[in-house]
């Protein structure tokens, strides 16, 4: 068989890869649960028996989720709207969870601002050299000090129960530079340049999960990093072409694609894994 007639497995059979009730009766907080992953890192932490809190921005985007995981799956669901910049937010997110659950198991520090290729004015690129002070700051607020602050008071709950598993949601762009050909349409014209506060903040978030394994290790909390590569949705074909073309694989990802890594990450399955940047980017960063 040729590398171009082999197929891949389709989203329906993925249900049978996220090991069910590998996290029954777990309780896990996804933050950006209502956008493109973080539903997806719901839908799979549900498949595999956990109560989630979903919580965004967004109350009501928030609140769908949640009683979709609940009618889908049959687990306890609660969506919650938080501002992961604001600590007295996340305080308020700790002290409703433990009023409903009284514990806390897994984090999955979703949340991040990205540069999306899709639904975007494309006639302006922003090069590093004009790229607006405004939005590096932001980035780093809600990539970075947002990542940081759900670590201190999530992490602080894990670590009085002498267990728990945090994931940071980091990217192959805190590995390796952006290609910026990949963003060349079919016409040659460069219709973005990706953000180098997005590549900053991503490697800082890998950075500080290695500094957490080691910090809360002695008290039986995990970190890890899943460093997902890019997703196909909605993009122009040029742009599918010019990515699946970088990439060993072929193809860009599912959204369902990263279920088996959340799971395994957040699961007993990885019960001696931490401080590790797990990468599912289909050979993106390997050449």
């Amino acid at each position: 068989m040729s590398i171009s007639e082999m197929h891949f497995a389709d989203s329906s059979s993925l249900e049978n890869l996220v090991m069910p009730s590998a996290l029954r009766d777990r309780v896990a907080v996804v933050t950006g649960s209502t956008g493109l992953l973080g539903r997806q890192h719901c839908l799979a932490l549900a498949n595999a028996g956990a109560h989630v809190v979903v919580t965004d921005l967004d109350l009501a985007a928030c609140t769908r989720v949640a009683d979709e995981l609940r009618v889908e799956y049959g687990v306890d669901a609660l969506g919650i709207a938080a501002d992961i910049t604001q600590h007295g937010e996340l305080i308020a997110l700790r002290d409703r969870i433990l009023d409903r659950f009284g514990k806390l198991d897994v984090l999955v520090n979703n949340a991040a601002l990205n540069d999306k290729v899709e639904g975007r004015d494309a006639s302006v690129p922003v090069p590093f050299e004009q790229f607006p002070l405004e939005q590096w700051k932001r980035a780093v607020d809600v990539n970075l000090t947002g990542t940081f602050l759900c670590c201190q008071v999530f992490g602080e709950l894990m670590a009085s129960g002498r267990s728990g598993s945090i994931i940071n949601v980091a990217s192959t762009y805190g590995m390796v530079g952006p290609d910026q050909r990949i963003y060349r349409d079919d016409k040659g014209r460069q219709t973005l340049f990706k953000s180098p506060a997005y590549s900053a903040t991503k490697a800082a978030v890998i950075g500080l999960t290695k500094y957490l394994a080691a910090y809360y290790g002695p008290a039986g909390v995990r970190v890890n990093t899943l460093s997902p590569g890019g997703v196909k949705t909605t993009q122009d074909e040029w742009f599918v072409s010019n990515y699946s073309e970088r990439t060993p694989l072929g193809r860009m990802a599912t959204p369902e694609d990263y279920r088996g890594a959340i799971v395994y990450l957040a699961s007993d399955a990885s019960s001696y894994v931490t401080g590790t940047n797990l990468i599912v980017d289909g050979g993106w960063t390997a050449w």
